[in-house]
């Protein structure tokens, strides 16, 4: 007699997420399919629809969680910031690199092709992942503020912040695609390049 698979167990969305992440480092995004996602997790197609309409709203939802993710240790960071602006963003460029290098597929989804390009963003990864750059503009903001003393000299222009924050942000991506893809491997070098990026951005935000 052929048992039929259950519809449900547990939290299967986020069973469903965990998996499809799995199989992404495993076979990249092209290996993977809802077929395949539901067979891994030991549901049916139909419960697998069910929370995801199609590949693309998985990838998105996927993408959408690292942001998610990103959002609550950065909150986290600021409840811990203190006067000294250099060690704390030290520590905050190290958290940057550590979770684009402890979750590598949600990353490359975060910002990459399959999702940006070749797919179509879901509206909640979208407000997911302008919250999540907003968040990094208004640090920018206050580091500036607390650079200055506390004061607006003329220098707070929000242009200025919003380009320091996409060029800055640039460079900590470039430098965590350049550690997942395996090109940089010294830790203790990274460390080093880490510093140079805090020494690059207060420079930039004295300016």
């Amino acid at each position: 007699m052929t048992v039929r698979k259950p519809y449900h167990h547990g939290n299967l969305q986020q069973k469903l997420l965990e998996e499809a992440t799995r199989m992404i480092g495993e076979q990249g995004v092209d290996g993977i399919s809802m077929r395949s996602l539901a067979e891994r997790v030991g549901v049916s197609r139909t419960a697998a629809y069910h929370h995801f309409k199609d590949k693309n709203a998985l990838l998105c939802a996927i993408a959408e969680q690292g942001f998610e993710k990103w959002q609550r240790h950065f909150a986290q960071l600021m409840r811990e910031q203190s006067g000294d602006m250099n060690g704390w963003l030290k520590a905050f460029v190290r958290s940057y690199l550590d979770l684009s290098w402890q979750y590598p597929e949600e990353y490359d989804l975060m910002f990459g092709r399959p999702v940006w390009k070749n797919g179509a963003p879901t509206e909640s990864l979208k407000e997911a992942s302008f919250a999540c750059f907003q968040d990094y503009v208004n640090l920018i903001r206050r580091l500036r503020q607390a650079l200055e003393g506390g004061q607006d000299r003329g220098k707070l222009k929000d242009v200025d912040c919003l380009r320091l924050a996409q060029v800055s942000w640039s460079m900590l991506h470039g430098m965590s695609r350049l550690l997942n893809d395996g090109i940089y491997l010294d830790r203790n070098a990274i460390d080093a390049m880490s510093d140079s990026a805090v020494e690059m951005i207060l420079a930039a935000a004295t300016r």
